[in-house]
């Protein structure tokens, strides 16, 4: 099974997967690593270093992170460029890491890094949607009804 490490600027790591939690239950393969005031990229490396080792050091990982460019993502960088098996996805979002963790518990092992990384990306995408007074009060069409 690969391993999930969420890196978030504050508790927005903790909280999202607290949410995860709630749906699915304890996640024994999912780990949330924060940036707190004070701290930069050698101390989030620090921190996935350990999350890395308390996962059982998975043959594969994948780093959900909130922000391109920022300390989290920066720190990520560095040990992805270390393991081939490892990958980055920015703009974390709940239905992103609700679909990954469902993900584990599917996993074979066959999956590639980047296959993973792109099934992140489309459920972060498919994830976000917009609705607004006039969408919410349209009358359907009566072929909307079939």
């Amino acid at each position: 099974m690969f391993g999930i490490i969420v890196g978030t600027h504050g508790a927005f790591a903790d909280g999202i997967l607290q949410s995860c939690e709630m749906i699915y239950g304890k996640r024994e393969n999912l780990k949330a690593v924060t940036l707190v005031p004070g701290e930069g990229p050698d101390d989030v490396v620090t921190k996935y270093e350990k999350a890395i080792e308390e996962l059982g050091n998975p043959d594969r990982v994948l780093f959900l992170n909130d922000l391109l460019g920022g300390s989290p993502y920066n720190a990520a960088c560095r040990i992805v460029a270390q393991n081939e098996n490892y990958g980055i996805v920015t703009g974390v979002n709940l239905p992103m890491l609700i679909a990954m963790s469902g993900a584990q518990d599917i996993d074979d092992g066959s999956a590639t890094i980047a296959e993973l990384m792109e099934q992140a990306v489309n459920a972060g995408k498919d994830g976000a949607a917009s609705s607004s007074y006039e969408s919410l009060n349209a009358v359907p069409d009566e072929d909307d009804e079939l």
